[in-house]
């Protein structure tokens, strides 16, 4: 496959997937105002071949599309997920031993390979000759977006012990001396932090090789969900169908195939504001103080491309990230989960924010009792989801039983939700944990990286029909109206505005790190936005709370805009799940506490209303919309 990132561009152009821009154009916001339009519309690589500021081109929308995702790797991508279904069952071996005849070879491309005179070192630069993307107007700066990081363990040489992430870089902005320092935003859940800790207890520097572009490979496997101990090279070099090139420079690796290396060392203590960031949540990421790094140098390849990505409300051109993995690793979910048949952490989401998954209920086989068929092992199950990795970012996992319909597909999410409501009991189904971690990315919860978790779990025959129209009696209290459907058996209702709240992105120019946190306004915020959200869930709705669900009304989110949440099913998903924690804003028709457990009688209701410790969301700048639009008039985005 490709040995470069020019290499697959010069491919992709050759099969009418690359817009080439000639034109001089602005890193800052210009360029990403350009990849969204091209994206959205299912677009075309875009190659920047004059990036204003900067002698280097740019390359971003590689991934956009699944069909390219798949043209990049189609020849390496059948026999890496081969090898994967040995790893997952080796007896697949025996089984058909033809079809994984080419397996070995496979692996050896895993095996990485060190280069004397790598292209990497044909020259140097220095951070400001970089394209300085800028993505949204209040970022704190440019990053990059598209990093892998690598750093090895204190004392180790050893390639195969290397950790490579994908952890946002900040270039510019902020009190970063340009040049000297950069910024990497960890985040919970990553390789790297364990170094960290690590070389806390060493006297060694703490060496970090920041690699960017390269063969399509490389990027990809930096996101890949691999096993502790199992190095990102090995995989990328699978992907590659050619074995990850490296090299030395002092005490520093090199990636001999990266279009780019910056160099430098990470400071053991000490940090300093980073961000804002527009982030794949659709909103701002805010300021926080994070580790830095001090550059050493910037090497890169002859004729290189910086590669770049464009984050925002999913999905975005790393949404197909999310899709390449599940590609890869769905034959080993039951492995990693025993009796998981699917799981789905839902874009459209966020992905943290929502998982949806398919379990299997294997308890007592024999029990004819439909009453008896209450939710159990896929509790258990579910448990053990929101205990692992990455996986354990996840703020609602809602499980449902193979067996009650083993045509249920986790990933057609408007059919999923209407299998749940269709048979969930509310009085016993819905279990929190409270006080725990979330996701860096999500401000919905009680503190920056807290909040709680909910699953949701159903299982057995069919309780109920759905409602598809608001039924005549239904009735709301005052301050809540506009009931609409977003889809069957859900309703979006507007409530009051909770005092505060202000979704206006410039309040960051201001404070980037969010308002101040005006403990009084919060107090006020959050006990007027209980109060409201207590009035609906007492509330004569027309009939009584148990009614109201059999009726047909299964799931009420309470939201700022009702027509925007039933315009579109992936409107809800973003809003209802990326605006609410679920020990603070989950009520139900009906409530009540028995033994400890929260349940209610009645309909599950969801307060996604904006609050004022949420972040904001990402809104293009008018100027340079209307300079792309230009653009676009005059023919340049045509492809």
């Amino acid at each position: 496959m490709y040995a470069s990132q020019r290499e697959a561009a010069n491919d992709l152009d050759r099969h009418g997937q690359l817009l080439r821009i000639s034109r001089e154009v602005d890193p800052d916001l210009e360029m990403a105002e350009i990849h969204r339009r091209v994206f959205a519309k299912g677009g075309p690589a875009i190659l920047f071949e004059n990036v204003k500021g900067s002698p280097f081109q740019a390359l971003s929308n590689m991934y956009g599309t699944k069909e390219r995702t798949d043209f990049l790797f189609r020849k390496t991508l059948p026999k890496v997920k081969k090898v994967v279904e040995l790893k997952a069952d080796p007896a697949n071996l025996a089984k058909s031993p033809l079809r994984y005849t080419g397996a070995p070879f496979t692996a050896l491309s895993a095996l990485p390979r060190k280069h004397l005179r790598p292209a990497i070192k044909y020259g140097q630069t220095t951070i400001d000759q970089l394209p300085l993307v800028k993505s949204w107007p209040m970022d704190g700066g440019a990053f990059v977006t598209a990093p892998q990081v690598c750093t090895l363990p204190p004392g180790s040489k050893q390639v195969m012990q290397t950790n490579i992430g994908m952890y946002r870089i900040q270039l510019t902005g902020n009190d970063y001396v340009t040049n000297k320092e950069i910024g990497l935003h960890y985040q919970l859940h990553r390789g790297i932090g364990n170094h960290h800790v690590d070389y806390l207890k060493s006297d060694e520097p703490f060496r970090c090789s920041i690699f960017v572009g390269g063969p399509p490979s490389h990027a990809f496997s930096a996101i890949m969900p691999l096993p502790e101990g199992l190095s990102e090279m090995t995989f990328a070099g699978m992907l590659a169908g050619r074995r990850f090139g490296y090299a030395w420079d002092r005490d520093w690796l090199l990636s001999a195939d990266a279009d780019f290396v910056i160099t430098g060392t990470i400071r053991k203590q000490g940090m300093m504001p980073e961000g804002p960031f527009g982030d794949h949540l659709g909103y701002y990421s805010l300021q926080h103080p994070f580790p830095v790094m001090d550059v050493e140098t910037v090497w890169h390849r002859k004729d290189p491309i910086w590669q770049f990505t464009v984050v925002g409300r999913p999905p975005a051109e790393d949404s197909q990230f999310g899709y390449l993995i599940h590609q890869i690793v769905k034959d080993l979910t039951p492995g990693e989960f025993p009796g998981i048949k699917q799981i789905n952490a839902v874009d459209e989401a966020g992905v943290h924010p929502l998982l949806l998954a398919i379990g299997s209920e294997r308890y007592m086989p024999f029990r004819e009792d439909e009453q008896m068929l209450v939710p159990e092992e896929i509790i258990t199950q579910a448990n053990r989801i929101i205990g692992s990795g990455q996986t354990s970012l996840a703020k609602y996992c809602i499980i449902a039983n193979h067996a009650d319909d083993p045509n249920l597909d986790a990933d057609d999410q408007p059919d999923f939700f209407r299998h749940v409501l269709e048979r969930y009991n509310p009085e016993r189904d819905l279990h929190f944990q409270t006080h725990t971690t979330i996701d860096t990315l999500d401000y919905s919860g009680a503190g920056w990286n807290s909040g709680s978790k909910l699953i949701w779990a159903c299982r057995g025959k069919k309780r109920r029909n759905l409602a598809s129209e608001v039924p005549e009696y239904f009735t709301l209290p005052e301050g809540f109206a506009n009931p609409q459907i977003v889809a069957p058996g859900i309703v979006a209702v507007e409530g009051p505005a909770v005092p505060g709240a202000d979704p206006d992105p410039a309040r960051l120019a201001e404070f980037p790190a969010g308002p101040p946190e005006d403990k009084e306004l919060f107090a006020t915020a959050a006990t007027r936005s209980r109060s409201d959200m207590k009035r609906i869930a007492s509330a004569d709705l027309g009939a009584a709370a148990g009614a109201v669900l059999e009726g047909g009304i299964g799931l009420i989110v309470v939201c700022d805009d009702a027509n925007f949440m039933a315009e579109d099913f992936s409107n809800f998903i973003w809003a209802a799940f990326t605006r609410s924690n679920p020990s603070h804003d989950v009520f139900g028709l009906d409530t009540f506490v028995e033994h400890k457990h929260w349940g209610c009688r009645g309909p599950v209701i969801i307060d996604a209303r904006v609050k004022p410790w949420h972040a904001p969301g990402l809104v293009a700048d008018p100027e340079v919309a209307r300079k792309v639009d230009q653009l676009v008039a005059e023919g340049v985005l045509d492809y």
